[in-house]
């Protein structure tokens, strides 16, 4: 598939695997939420609404991505979040050195959650997959007719990780983690792999044209001159009244048992 190379960070990762992150909050009526966020397009937002310093942080490979932390060191509180510059956080190492990324091939992306907040919560994660292509003034346009099941980011823990199958897409992936993750407290992984599917390179589109009696084919590779987009969010809400917390922030209903152990209904 030809293919216009481009070069971040020293990392020639190509145009099929540009990222970006961002942190973002999310509130929804008095309860607290908060989410980091691996994205290009979110903003972040501030609130004066008093959320228990409630925190959470993206992980990638063991290293904190994004992250957002209540602190309550005024009467007002303040946010502290990420601040270093958004293409620096997110797969600065997914390629070695002096390699090209190569369609069909796996790369170790272990992506996990870290309760970095003073209060235990329950951890969301939105996976989010898509092709765009880029004009010359760098706007970005989705590409809708391209498969995003293409772009693979393999999910393990499954037992922990529960998979909410009624708001999953191809584009777009919702998980929960069942038990409640204590202040201080790392998640199980929920990925450990990335790989951009090889038939990306076979898909054609092919064109036959008849002119003076000569027949033309001209044939395209679908996937020429696209780029992927693979964005992960973090949201975290508080565990007092976790039924209503999570209806509240992220419109869900689950079941809460004994041991604080959510289920989907």
């Amino acid at each position: 598939m030809a293919g216009k190379w481009k070069k971040k960070s020293s990392v020639p990762v190509g145009t099929l695997a540009l990222f970006f992150v961002a942190v973002a909050l999310l509130l929804c009526g008095s309860v607290g939420s908060a989410q980091a966020a691996l994205t290009y397009f979110s903003e972040t937002y501030t609130t004066r609404v008093q959320t228990h310093n409630i925190g959470v942080t993206l992980l990638e490979n063991g290293n904190k991505i994004a992250w957002r932390d209540y602190q309550k060191e005024r009467a007002e509180g303040i946010w502290n979040e990420t601040q270093n510059p958004v293409e620096t956080r997110l797969l600065q190492h997914l390629v070695p050195e002096g390699e090209n990324f190569l369609m069909g091939k796996g790369y170790g992306e272990e992506l996990a959650v870290e309760n970095t907040g003073t209060i235990d919560e329950y951890v969301r994660v939105n996976i989010y997959r898509y092709w765009v292509k880029v004009g010359e003034n760098g706007e970005e346009t989705k590409v809708r007719d391209l498969d995003p099941s293409l772009i693979g980011l393999r999910l393990v823990n499954g037992e922990e990780w529960l998979l909410d199958e009624s708001a999953s897409t191809k584009e777009r992936l919702v998980l929960y983690y069942r038990d409640i993750l204590p202040v201080g407290q790392k998640t199980p992984l929920f990925s450990d792999l990335l790989t951009v599917n090889g038939e990306t390179l076979a898909k054609v589109t092919q064109t036959k044209t008849v002119e003076n009696g000569y027949t033309t084919i001209t044939t395209e590779y679908d996937y020429d001159g696209v780029e992927f987009r693979l964005e992960v969010e973090a949201n975290a809400v508080q565990t007092h009244n976790g039924e209503d917390a999570i209806w509240s922030a992220w419109g869900r209903r689950v079941s809460v048992d004994s041991n604080g152990r959510l289920s989907l209904n």
